[in-house]
């Protein structure tokens, strides 16, 4: 767990509104996951930076309880020619807290991290909490992914 600080980000992907309400975002997740792996929604996001893939966890109608957006895809340097179907999100340099999934990302690395976090005693802004899945994690039965937390 460590601090840093990140420069404003331009994120283009496909997202949802969920919770952590039981049966909801533990169907809806992996869902959206599914759906950006099997229509291979990366090869349509235009103007990437690279093939890293993002998962952002913004619009927090409060704390890790109540409903949020997720909003999973790729930083790009340009918002020419993005498809309808696709959301743009403008993440605000901001200051994070870093940890590190580290594991089977398809199974239980990453909620097991995230259940650590929300164990912490974090003063979270509930603003945007971010998921990168950058080289490490290509082999993603063994990979790692960073999570920063949006904090004060």
């Amino acid at each position: 767990m460590t601090s840093t600080k990140k420069e404003e980000l331009t994120i283009v992907g496909i997202a949802i509104r969920t919770s952590n309400a039981p049966r909801k975002g533990e169907r809806d997740i992996p869902k959206l996951w599914e759906k950006f792996m099997a229509e291979n929604i990366i090869s349509r996001i235009p103007n990437k930076v690279d093939e890293t893939i993002y998962a952002i966890y913004t619009d927090y109608e409060g704390d890790h309880s109540q409903p949020y957006t997720l909003v999973i895809g790729c930083k790009v340097f340009s918002l020419d020619n993005i498809p309808e179907d696709m959301t743009v999100k403008i993440i605000p340099a901001s200051n994070y807290t870093q940890f590190t999934a580290k594991g089977d990302l398809t199974k239980d690395a990453v909620i097991n991290t995230w259940m650590e976090i929300w164990n912490t005693n974090l003063e979270r802004t509930y603003t945007t909490d971010i998921e990168i899945y950058g080289e490490k994690a290509m082999d993603p039965t063994n990979g790692e992914a960073e999570i920063l937390v949006a904090t004060a």
